[in-house]
């Protein structure tokens, strides 16, 4: 059984940077494409970037150019840095495993950490 747990939220002040962490147990981690997801209070939660097995990446258009999903495959960890923190990014941070259609859409299998807080507020 997949397991995600995150780590690396917190307060920050707007234009600060944090890293969050995911690590993944459970199965062989290098067929799956992961991606972070937030949901701030009363919201959906949304997609926020995905990152192929491979090297393709997604991102929303709210963090392009400010955050950067990557992942190191020895050690089974997915991060997400986030530069340019403002205070609408304010959300708890899941992590999540899951696949890429033949349409280049992210699917979300049901594998979800437990989330981190990120709060971006003076």
């Amino acid at each position: 059984q997949v397991q995600l747990v995150e780590s690396g939220g917190g307060l920050v002040q707007p234009g600060g940077s944090l890293r969050l962490a995911c690590a993944f147990s459970g199965s062989i981690f290098s067929p799956y494409a992961m991606a972070w997801y937030r949901q701030a209070p009363g919201k959906q939660r949304e997609l926020v970037a995905s990152i192929t097995s491979g090297i393709d990446i997604k991102y929303a258009d709210s963090v392009k150019g400010r955050f950067t999903i990557s992942r190191d495959n020895a050690k089974n960890t997915v991060y997400l840095q986030m530069n340019s923190l403002k205070p609408e990014d304010t959300a708890v941070y899941y992590c999540n495993a899951g696949k890429y259609t033949a349409y280049n859409s992210y699917v979300p299998y049901d594998y979800w950490g437990q989330g981190t807080q990120v709060t971006v507020s003076s």
